[in-house]
């Protein structure tokens, strides 16, 4: 299903691109191809988290995790329901829009997730954190800068981090996530985003890269990725099913797997399989993680398009 759009050359434009005009002129179908291409990397990168097992509390191909509201049937649909909003966003990020249209087509993105999988929240966060990446990979190359890691971030932070700071303060912002970094005083999506992924890039990516490097492979990398992630982060989503204990339960698992040799060791899988069992039975799903392990699959994927 998901690349059944690949030889669809059109570009959809929401009512908001449209009324504020096209972006500069460097070779409309060139623009296009790339907006389309980068769309498409943002669903693979989605559908990888989705498929990659074993994932200690998340959903999978085999089974729900410690989720009872939600399958991959339900993220199947909420990737469906997503396939223009990644395209729509790069071109904004192409023609070099404000803050407020990226979050205008962020809020009508959600709606349609929200819409697809009846009101479950399957990639809310994904929405936002891939959706600015996006962008900044977009305003790249539509100013012909390299797709590297270092240019995307720099971008996010030149170009929206004002805003961005602005939108982790705005108070009218009402989320789990918000909601939770401040009962909690740790920090959520917001804060990230304003400081330019932080654990994106100088957590998850540099380890993502050594396990491939390793040659252990693509699963193992990120394996070792999600467990990096979970070690490192605080991670709202486990602030608000499991508290205090549940999070600090996360990262003390996570800390074990990696200080065992993570996937470096033959029984790599057999160990992140009974951490999955024991995060189900205590309700912990590391959502943040996998979201910014999606956005690690994008990041490595982005240096191949052109």
């Amino acid at each position: 299903m998901l690349g059944s759009r690949a030889t669809d050359t059109r570009l959809p434009a929401s009512p908001q691109l449209r009324r504020q005009g096209s972006v500069p002129e460097q070779g409309a179908r060139q623009q296009r191809m790339f907006c389309l291409a980068t769309g498409r990397l943002a669903l693979r990168s989605l559908y990888r988290e989705l498929q990659l097992y074993p994932k200690p509390g998340l959903v999978s191909l085999l089974d729900s995790g410690s989720h009872d509201d939600m399958d991959a049937a339900t993220f199947m649909r909420s990737l469906f329901a997503l396939r223009h909003y990644f395209i729509r966003i790069t071109q904004a990020g192409m023609a070099g829009k404000e803050f407020a249209l990226l979050k205008q087509l962020g809020i009508e993105a959600e709606q349609a997730m929200l819409r697809a999988t009846g009101g479950v929240n399957t990639h809310r966060g994904a929405i936002f954190c891939l959706g600015l990446l996006c962008a900044a990979a977009g305003y790249c190359h539509g100013r012909g800068t390299p797709l590297s890691a270092a240019a995307v971030r720099a971008t996010l932070l030149i170009q929206w981090g004002d805003a961005l700071g602005r939108h982790m303060h705005d108070r009218a912002e009402v989320s789990h996530g918000r909601q939770v970094a401040e009962k909690y005083a740790v920090s959520g999506a917001s804060e990230e985003a304003a400081l330019g992924f932080p654990a994106l890039f100088e957590i998850a990516l540099p380890r993502f890269l050594q396990t491939l490097g390793a040659a252990r492979g693509y699963d193992a990398a990120a394996v070792d990725t999600l467990f990096a992630l979970m070690a490192g982060i605080s991670d709202t989503n486990l602030y608000h099913r499991g508290g205090l204990a549940g999070a600090a339960k996360v990262k003390s698992s996570a800390r074990q797997f990696l200080d065992a040799g993570g996937c470096a060791t033959a029984d790599w899988r057999e160990r992140a399989i009974s951490c999955h069992k024991v995060f189900i039975q205590d309700k912990l799903s590391p959502g943040g993680a996998a979201d910014l392990l999606a956005a690690t699959y994008f990041l490595h994927g982005l240096s191949y398009l052109r």
